[in-house]
């Protein structure tokens, strides 16, 4: 089983603490590093954050949320063996050419190691500030990523849909693999649907293992109707609460066809907590290399 460290680029806010975050964070054992993304947090928020049972967002205004591309950018030299992933990119706050560029920029100077994970959004006010419409965001979100995709797949791609449309041109560099691969965030019916129709991975917000268990469930009912063998999407899941008993939270994860644990580096963060950090891989790291 793979381990990420979620995000790292609230972390490591400094320059020095993110080349820090990640070469440790490498050389213990985790495979991966991830970064958030909200452009603004706006004073007041009537939008229902979906992961909490009161609705609010667990974060105060000031708490820092660097841009992921340019953190992950920065960071990629300083840790050569980690994939580097969004945790989660709001993309049709976006412009689809524009970000096309920036992922196969990154991917190309990283060697191959960038994964896209993605949701449409849940704060309504957020989007009004940019000046984005919120509406159909869901559908503007996939051909965004379709439009993308042809992008990186040859020169003089060309995209006509009802929210991108461009004739043939060029956009180099692509990414080293003709790809990126997507991974689709979010516990709605929608993000199921959408991680089966285009994405090579899933990530749940849900925490409690049995309710995450059922929605697993679903996601791989819905591939197989769709024709899809379900393993061939895998499964990020955010581990929280497993965190009282980590061997056994990672055990728990790959009973339910977890393929990658993401540890929210929030547990790490403060003095000491790079420590802390090592002494959790040098736990959970044996677990996870033998989980099945």
């Amino acid at each position: 089983m793979k381990v990420g460290l979620a995000f790292a680029s609230s972390v490591g806010i400094e320059g020095s603490e993110a080349l820090d975050i990640c070469k440790r964070a490498e050389a213990a054992g985790f495979e991966s590093v991830w970064g958030g993304e909200h452009v603004i947090m706006p004073d007041a928020i009537g939008s229902k954050y979906p992961y909490t049972e009161d609705g609010k967002i667990p974060a105060e205004p000031d708490t820092p949320i660097p841009d992921p591309l340019i953190w992950l950018a920065f960071a990629a030299a300083a840790a050569p063996t980690l994939k580097l992933g969004t945790c989660i990119l709001i993309v049709p706050q976006r412009n689809p050419l524009v970000l096309a560029k920036e992922l196969a920029t990154l991917d190309r100077i990283s060697g191959g190691r960038v994964e896209l994970g993605l949701g449409v959004g849940w704060m309504k006010e957020e989007f009004e500030a940019l000046g984005v419409p919120w509406e159909a965001r869901g559908r503007r979100n996939d051909e965004y990523i379709e439009a993308m995709r042809e992008l990186w797949k040859a020169p003089h791609a060309e995209y006509h849909g009802d929210f991108v449309d461009f004739d043939p041109c060029t956009c180099s560099p692509r990414p080293v693999n003709g790809d990126i691969p997507v991974i689709v965030g979010g516990d709605s019916e929608a993000a199921l649907n959408r991680a089966v129709k285009l994405a090579q991975g899933y990530f749940p917000g849900e925490g409690d293992h049995e309710r995450l268990v059922a929605l697993l469930e679903r996601l791989r009912n819905k591939a197989e109707e769709a024709g899809r063998d379900p393993a061939s999407i895998e499964v990020n899941a955010m581990f929280g609460i497993q965190m009282a008993d980590p061997v056994a939270g990672i055990e728990q994860m790959a009973s339910a066809g977890v393929g990658r644990v993401m540890v929210p580096a929030f547990f790490f963060a403060g003095p000491g907590g790079l420590d802390r950090m090592e002494a959790f891989a040098e736990q959970v790291m044996p677990a996870a290399k033998s989980a099945a």
